[in-house]
């Protein structure tokens, strides 16, 4: 048992960490990791409800909301109404969003690269493997 609380607690703790220097990479920008997470989503899957972006992102309702609302009020994104349900609201980057996103992306590919500077590539790739497998047993 101790073996594995001590392996989530270490997951939990790289986990606060990443965050931190996600925090402090995009600092500049007036931009924290949670509203990263939601801007990096739209720009690789596209439009999507807010619920679709708890789900992907496994965040609850509330937070997400005030995300989106700062997002909104930072003119980064818009909400869409659905042609099918006018009660369903699509998130959209706006153009601001999408002229500023390299900027923003250079900043945590930096970061990404400054992070992984010391960790071999074979040992990269065979985190990359098992983080995935990881992910995919806890989505099940």
């Amino acid at each position: 048992m101790k073996n594995n609380h001590d392996l989530f607690h270490t997951i939990h703790q790289l986990s606060r960490q990443l965050h931190k220097s996600l925090n402090e990479a995009l600092q500049p920008f007036s931009i924290y990791s949670a509203q990263w997470s939601v801007l990096f989503v739209l720009k690789t899957k596209g439009n999507l409800t807010q619920s679709e972006l708890c789900d992907y992102l496994s965040v609850e309702a509330p937070p997400m909301t005030r995300t989106i609302q700062r997002l909104i009020k930072q003119g980064y994104v818009k909400q869409i109404p659905s042609k099918e349900d006018k009660r369903v609201k699509y998130i959209q980057l706006t153009e601001k969003a999408l002229a500023e996103y390299p900027e923003w992306e250079k900043a945590v590919l930096k970061m990404n690269e400054s992070l992984l500077a010391d960790f071999p590539k074979s040992s990269q790739e065979e985190l990359r493997k098992l983080l995935r497998e990881f992910s995919i047993q806890l989505r099940k």
